[in-house]
C-alpha cells in the first residue's frame, strides 16, 4: 500500500511541474504573431440613440472599413462607459453598469474588459460591430471609443492624417421608463411613449 502511494506521487509530482510551467508564462508570448506596423481604416456609420429611457433595449451600430492595402490583422473596438467606477466605500467590485451589455458583436468575444474583436479584415473589407444594450442609470453619460488594428498593442489602425480612429458619442439616458405591457395573444412585449 505505501509503494503504490510512493508510486502515485512521484508520477503526479512531474506533471504538474509540467503543467505550472505552460501555465506561468512558460510558452510563447501572447503578441508573438501579432504583425507591428499602422493599418489604415475608416469608421462607417457609427451610431448610437442620443435619447435613451431607462430599461429600453437600444444598439449600438459601428462599421470599420480597411481603406490600406494591407490586410489589418484583428480589428476590435474598445467603448469605455457602459460601466462606471462606484465611489462608494466597501464595495467588493467598483464596476457599476450604466448600459448592461444583453449581447455584444456576434463572435466577437475577447479576454480584455470592454473590447471586442472580429478578426482579420482584408483591403476594401468591412466588419459591423452590433451591441445590444439596455440603460439602466439616468443621466447624460458620454461613450467614448476606439478602434484598433490588433489586441496586443503592435498593430496600430489609424485613420486619415495617422490619428487614432476615436470618437464618443454623448446619451441622456430618461429616469422616466417606457411603459411596456405584454400582448396577451403574442406574449410580445409592447412598448408606448
Amino acid at each position: 500500500m505505501e509503494g503504490i502511494r510512493l508510486t502515485a506521487r512521484a508520477i503526479a509530482l512531474p506533471v504538474l511541474g509540467a503543467v505550472a510551467l505552460v501555465g506561468c508564462g512558460g510558452g510563447q508570448r501572447q503578441d508573438a504573431d501579432e504583425p507591428s506596423g499602422t493599418f489604415s481604416v475608416r469608421v462607417q456609420n457609427a451610431s448610437f440613440p442620443t435619447h435613451q429611457r431607462l430599461a429600453e433595449p437600444t444598439r449600438m451600430r459601428m462599421t470599420v472599413l480597411n481603406t490600406g492595402h494591407e490586410t489589418v490583422p484583428n480589428v476590435a473596438v474598445s467603448v469605455d462607459a457602459f460601466s462606471y467606477d462606484s465611489q462608494q466605500p466597501g464595495l467588493a467590485d467598483p464596476q457599476r453598469p450604466v448600459w448592461i451589455v444583453n449581447v455584444g458583436p456576434r463572435a466577437g468575444d475577447t479576454a480584455y474588459v470592454s473590447t471586442w474583436a472580429l478578426g482579420p479584415l482584408r483591403p476594401g473589407e468591412r466588419r459591423t460591430f452590433v451591441w445590444h444594450v439596455t440603460p439602466v442609470l439616468a443621466g447624460q453619460h458620454t461613450v467614448h471609443w476606439r478602434v484598433a488594428a490588433g489586441l496586443n498593442g503592435k498593430a496600430h489602425a489609424v485613420v486619415a492624417g495617422n490619428r487614432p480612429p476615436e470618437g464618443q458619442f454623448v446619451v441622456r439616458i430618461s429616469s422616466r421608463p417606457a411603459q411596456a405591457t405584454v400582448d396577451p395573444k403574442t406574449g410580445a412585449v409592447v412598448r408606448s411613449g
